[in-house]
């Protein structure tokens, strides 16, 4: 019969839908700048997505386009404007931006509490502090509710994260040890990562590498959450060999229609929950 296939499109619509709900109660709406530096075909796909589900929602949509030769000066303006403006609670710096700008550099310029990728050094301490006003990076807190979707019991569970990246890997390890989960963080210089993949009851692969979580690397009736995305000569393909796996999981996500759909739904969480921290911190200074 084969692991319950996690629908991850479904998980998205309902996150969604929670959050129109909450926006159309509110006066003024929450508000999302977009910047996108360059002409990368795959991060202007991105961002239209992201535009087009803020208004699904009623979220508004301040885009802006400076140029693939926009200076660091410019740049850091632009950002440094958005952060001052009352309209915007959350700001989305695409990434990657071209090879004359420091990423990092310009991340850092934005407002911790507008900073709705969570990507700030601000919002990473928070999050290892286990502090509530943190803002989650959101293909971590996508995996969190496709975990809770699948009834994975995280509470003294064995979990298992393949890849450290601090997009994805470090942060979701710091939520499952939240959830009271037994961590274990593999990376690309782990010994003998099978034999320790076996050992979880939740088994998320991160690391971008197609089909590199193995069947026999897999406990029987485990959760397997596949956040890769892998173009391949057989098309896009996860981390995990699914239709082996599948066969030895409890529960798995597809890849596409797994995590990727959590990540947008994610970001309008994250927009709403800025605008209504700043709505509360505004009435507070009346």
């Amino acid at each position: 019969m084969g692991a319950r296939i996690i629908d991850g499109n479904a998980v998205a619509a309902r996150v969604r839908e929670r959050v129109a709900l909450e926006v159309a109660e509110m006066g003024p709406k929450p508000g999302l700048a977009t910047i996108l530096v360059g002409d990368d075909p795959a991060s202007a796909v991105y961002v239209r997505m992201k535009r087009e589900d803020s208004a699904r929602v009623g979220i508004e949509s301040f885009h802006h386009e400076p140029g693939g030769d926009v200076s660091a000066n410019e740049l850091a303006e632009l950002i440094r404007s958005l952060d001052a403006d009352d309209r915007v609670h959350g700001i989305l710096l695409q990434l990657p931006l071209p090879g004359h700008l420091d990423q990092d550099e310009f991340v850092s310029l934005i407002d911790p509490a507008k900073d709705v990728d969570g990507l700030t050094p601000t919002n990473a301490g928070l999050l290892v502090q286990g502090r509530e006003e943190a803002m989650v990076p959101c293909t971590p807190a996508g995996v969190m509710e496709l975990l809770a979707e699948a009834g994975a019991e995280l509470e003294g569970a064995r979990a298992v994260v393949v890849g450290r990246s601090i997009l994805v890997g470090k942060p979701l390890a710091q939520l499952l040890l939240a959830a009271n989960a037994t961590v274990t963080h593999c990376h690309s210089r782990t010994r003998d990562l099978a034999s320790v993949c076996r050992e979880a009851a939740v088994l998320i692969a991160a690391v971008g590498a197609p089909r590199l979580v193995t069947a026999d690397m897999v406990r029987e009736g485990a959760v397997v959450i596949d956040v890769g995305t892998n173009r391949t000569d057989d098309g896009l393909v996860g981390d995990v060999d699914f239709d082996a796996v599948r066969e030895r999981a409890g529960a798995i996500t597809p890849v596409p229609g797994g995590v990727g759909p959590m990540t947008r739904a994610m970001l309008l969480a994250n927009t709403l929950r800025a605008a209504k921290r700043y709505s509360v911190v505004r009435g507070a200074k009346r």
